[in-house]
């Protein structure tokens, strides 16, 4: 919303200047953007006169000037054709930055004659678009008169509106506010009757009342349209708007001055003698129209709007043709131009859900419907008609008709109990009672005396129907009287030292971030939606899970996996020339199979594609991944050495023979990873192989406390040593699983039990493999003997031997 200084000026007494209008708003809680004042740029420029001009002795074209300015006479070099003995002008002193040329002005030769100064013309001072020469001024105009003063530069203030206040969609609002600051002294004009000289012809018939209430209008004949005069075109070019003629101009003057859209209907283009409002219809079906057609307007920017029943629609011919949109844009059929004679004015009131509604829909942001959406003020219909009616008499001329006035605007806000004393309760802010009531009386609220002793009754005016509460007013006493006011009132010590506030989750969360990012994987942040084929692609797809109003054609499932948008983020890097991504993200999945629907995974995934050579090994990468996720498990305080890896048991997005999960017993899935399934990649359009993992959070149990005293290491003083075994198993069974049966055998003992060497081949019998293990032993009493070192050895073999393993002789 942007305003002139002088146009607020014309509703607020004061001689407050726009630095002292822009921190007063922004001290009653309107955001100010921005303040243009072109009086700054102009104020080096002050008014000359040429006393002599003389042809320059070495250029043709050139004149040198003697110049009578604010600083006495000058010689100055000027090039203009018009430039003569007696002519008033605009004077630029050495120093001045002309913003037409877009330099500063220097004292230096011009063919060899100094000039001490610049005449000036108005495109240079960028007062007009082009000029035959330097500005000629009447000769009456002093010598050292401002330039600012003859031209109306004024400043600009340009605010951001608050979608709850659109009483400051007209100057008149804001300056009700300021007034109640004291800025200055709030004018008050009545609007004046306009008495009809004969009925109206045209009247006005509502079929949609929830769509608009009220509807007023006038028949206005004999009117002359054309250009408006100079102070309507600079009022409305001063704030970015083109004047057009004259009587859309008085609607867009009416509109930005009491946030009263209007609108003006060419009254020899309308067909029949009656106005209706509806809602959008389809149609009945006819010779040429297929039963069930929306209805189309062509609107008065030019382009077509298809018209469904939700939108409001201003018709004639009976209600037959739509000749607008109601708050939001008239239609072409019935717009006024040059050649009007006769016109019908409308001032409605539309809803603004409707209309914010139609606005989205068919992607139309005007002046209007800006306004109808926020709600504007019912009371103003029959004003806002008889202030357009008097503007169009004084401009155009012509001879009104009687109002016709159809429905009723919506009831005033209701009235409710306000106990003074709650301001100071609420805000801290110390004010007598009259001092309240004055507030709220300079921002139109009705005070009267409330049924309890000391309490009022407070009626919100009809443009402030975001007050609905105490509080409200509470916030209207400290806007007005400051913000800078309330009192600082530190909050109170808290003695007992602040614990931390992060939940279990929360802390593994963070804990497993940081280690994924130190593992070498980046973060990534990708919507909780997918689409709907792609999810059926990972056990999704449930129309539960299908969104009713997505954001995104191809974002219209939620999402029951993480995987496949790393897939798609891992696919877009690989197209742009990074194809070794290595991703994680940490967030919601959804599923229509559980009893609340969500769980939160942590799903990683590696595209792994290193330089050709002739050593490359592709399981070197699963295994990679596998120790990146039980890094990450152990990290998070997961029961890692309580996990089974279970293989052939995973969803079909994993490679078969290249992936298994982790499990607490049968039930309780903790983590899968692997490969994902090549069929999976290509429906994705990505190239494989990729290796992803996925940790389900909520079913990793948490940690025993840990107690916040760390005993002593316990640290034996001898040397570990080692014993291999190679046992032969079925090929099906873990090597994980020969690790824990070793490593139980005798956990005082046996410090570590690592895989060293898996075979299949001669000496072994098919659909068998032989595992080697590194078994550590660290004694911690004394040295073993060879008989212990045995006795444990057997130990081992026997653990092993209760899983199928065989000694390997």
């Amino acid at each position: 919303m942007k305003f002139t200084l002088a146009w607020l000026k014309d509703h607020l007494e004061t001689t407050a200047d726009a630095a002292q209008v822009a921190d007063a708003m922004t001290m009653a809680g309107l955001e100010v953007e921005h303040v243009t004042d072109p009086t700054v740029a102009l104020a080096p420029f002050t008014v000359a006169r040429i006393v002599s001009a003389e042809r320059h002795p070495n250029a043709d074209r050139l004149q040198v000037c003697q110049v009578e300015t604010v600083d006495g006479m000058k010689e100055i070099v000027c090039g203009a054709p018009n430039a003569r003995a007696g002519l008033t002008t605009i004077y630029a002193p050495i120093g001045a930055w002309v913003p037409g040329l877009g330099v500063t002005l220097v004292e230096k030769p011009v063919r060899g004659v100094v000039s001490n100064g610049m005449l000036c013309s108005a495109s240079e001072l960028q007062l007009a678009d082009d000029s035959d020469g330097i500005q000629e001024l009447p000769p009456e105009i002093p010598v050292g008169t401002p330039v600012a003063q003859l031209f109306g530069a004024d400043p600009v203030i340009d605010f951001e509106v608050t979608p709850n206040r659109p009483d400051w969609l007209g100057v008149a609002g804001i300056a009700r506010d300021l007034a109640a600051t004291g800025l200055g002294k709030l004018k008050h004009f009545d609007i004046a009757m306009v008495r009809g000289a004969f009925a109206s012809p045209i009247s006005v018939r509502i079929e949609a009342p929830g769509m608009c209430p009220v509807f007023a209008g006038r028949l206005i004949r004999g009117v002359t349209n054309g250009p408006s005069p100079e102070w309507l075109k600079r009022r409305l070019e001063s704030i970015g708007l083109r004047s057009i003629n004259r009587l859309v101009d008085v609607t867009n003057l009416i509109a930005y001055d009491r946030c009263r859209p209007l609108h003006v209907y060419d009254a020899k283009k309308l067909v029949g003698s009656e106005i209706v409002v509806r809602a959008g219809q389809l149609s009945a079906g006819a010779a040429h129209i297929a039963e069930g057609t929306p209805e189309h307007l062509i609107a008065l920017d030019g382009k077509t709007y298809t018209v469904d029943p939700g939108m409001c629609v201003i018709a004639d011919a009976g209600g037959e043709r739509p000749i607008g949109l109601g708050g939001v844009m008239g239609g072409e059929s019935t717009g006024c131009s040059d050649e009007t004679t006769d016109v019908f004015v409308e001032s409605a009131w539309f809803d603004p859900i409707v209309t914010a509604q139609t606005g989205r829909t068919l992607t139309i942001n005007s002046d209007a419907q800006y306004r109808f959406a926020r709600g504007v003020d019912p009371a103003s219909v029959v004003p806002g008609l008889e202030l357009a009616t008097r503007l169009i008499l004084d401009l155009c001329g012509g001879e009104p008709s009687e109002i016709v006035l159809a429905g009723e605007h919506p009831a005033n806000p209701p009235a409710f109990d306000f106990d003074p004393d709650y301001v100071t309760r609420l805000s801290g802010l110390d004010l007598a009672h009259d001092r309240i009531g004055t507030i709220l009386g300079q921002l139109g609220f009705l005070i009267t005396a409330g049924e309890t002793a000391g309490t009022w009754t407070v009626t919100p005016p009809s443009f402030r129907r975001d007050v609905d509460g105490p509080a409200d007013l509470v916030e209207e006493v400290a806007r007005i009287e400051g913000f800078d006011a309330l009192p600082d009132t530190p909050l109170p010590d808290q003695t007992p030292s602040s614990k931390g506030v992060l939940s279990p989750r929360q802390s593994r969360v963070r804990l497993a971030r940081r280690a994924l990012a130190a593992a070498g994987y980046a973060e990534a942040v990708t919507w909780s939606f997918t689409k709907q084929s792609t999810a059926s692609l990972f056990g999704g797809g449930d129309d539960r899970l299908v969104l009713e109003n997505p954001i995104a054609a191809d974002l219209d499932c939620m999402r029951p996996s993480a995987l496949p948008n790393l897939i798609q983020a891992a696919a877009r890097n690989a197209a742009r020339g990074h194809a070794d991504a290595a991703l994680f993200e940490i967030g919601p999945i959804y599923l229509s199979d559980q009893p609340d629907g969500q769980r939160t995974v942590i799903a990683g995934l590696i595209a792994p594609s290193p330089a050709r050579h002739w050593s490359g090994d592709a399981e070197d990468a699963l295994f990679g991944l596998k120790g990146d996720l039980m890094a990450l498990l152990e990290q998070i305080g997961a029961p890692v050495g309580s996990l089974q890896l279970v293989q052939g048991q995973n969803r079909d997005w994993w490679h078969p023979g290249r992936s298994a999960r982790l499990q607490l017993g049968p039930k309780t899935v903790i983590a899968e990873f692997g490969a994902v399934h090549p069929r999976v990649l290509k429906a994705l359009d990505a190239d494989g192989p990729m290796l992803a993992f996925e940790i389900v959070l909520d079913s990793v149990p948490e940690p025993k406390a840990k107690s916040k005293t760390r005993g002593s290491a316990s640290l034996s003083s001898l040397m570990p040593l080692t014993r291999d075994f190679a046992f032969v198993v079925e090929d099906g069974r873990a090597a994980g699983d020969l690790v824990k049966a070793a490593a139980g055998a005798d956990k005082a003992l046996i410090a570590e039990v690592r895989v060293f060497d898996v075979y299949r081949g001669t000496g072994v019998p098919e659909g068998f493999k032989s595992v080697a293990l590194e078994v550590v032993i660290q004694p911690q009493a004394a040295t073993l003997t060879e008989a212990e070192i045995e006795a444990l050895s057997a130990r081992v073999v026997a653990a092993v031997e209760k899983l199928g393993g065989k000694l390997r002789g």
